[in-house]
């Protein structure tokens, strides 16, 4: 496991550039006064709570809360929303009802191919929001419909979420250091 996770992050260090310039972009668009929407299903839905909670509470030191709503979070409106849309919809309805241009959309999906993470994409897009997509194995779909795509090259989901989840603390490092002149964890 171990050996594998090493190999996947040599095979990733070409993204680095992407991951701080997408960084860049959450934290302009926070200081502009922009929320973010981030939504994924199954470990992914993990992945998008996991920042939303470092934005609202804390990442590294105590600061004033930053605007991220999780889109997975709220059980009663997914079950409404599937119930009565379908489940493909449970997290474009969202976008609708939350989103507006200047906001971000962060999509985390191993596969890049279910069709809930596909409807939030393009109800970003028909919003005018930036998009941006953490996404595994060949990217899937979602590849080409994000502003932003990052592609962890692995077929293994367990693989794929690690690397996820130190790309969402490096844009928290990257959003910290920007709005508030916390130094980048090393």
């Amino acid at each position: 496991m171990v050996d594998s996770l090493i190999r996947v992050l040599e095979d990733f260090r070409p993204s680095m550039d992407q991951i701080e310039s997408t960084g860049l972009i959450l934290a302009e668009r926070l200081q502009a006064g922009g929320k973010i929407l981030a939504c994924g299903n199954g470990g992914s839905a993990s992945d998008s709570m996991h920042l939303c909670e470092e934005l609202t509470g804390r990442y590294r030191e105590t600061r004033r809360a930053l605007p991220a709503i999780s889109l997975n979070a709220d059980g009663t409106a997914l079950t409404c929303i599937a119930n009565d849309f379908g489940f493909e919809e449970i997290f474009s309805r969202q976008v609708e009802a939350l989103g507006v241009a200047g906001d971000v959309l962060i999509v985390f999906s191993t596969s890049g191919s279910s069709a809930n993470i596909l409807r939030a994409l393009e109800a970003a897009r028909e919003r005018g929001m930036y998009s941006i997509a953490l996404l595994g194995k060949s990217g899937g779909s979602a590849l080409n419909q994000a502003d932003s795509s990052i592609v962890v090259p692995s077929q293994e989901s367990a693989r794929i979420q690690e690397v996820h989840t130190f790309v969402l603390h490096r844009w928290l490092d990257v959003i910290e250091e920007i709005l508030f002149g916390t130094e980048r964890s090393q």
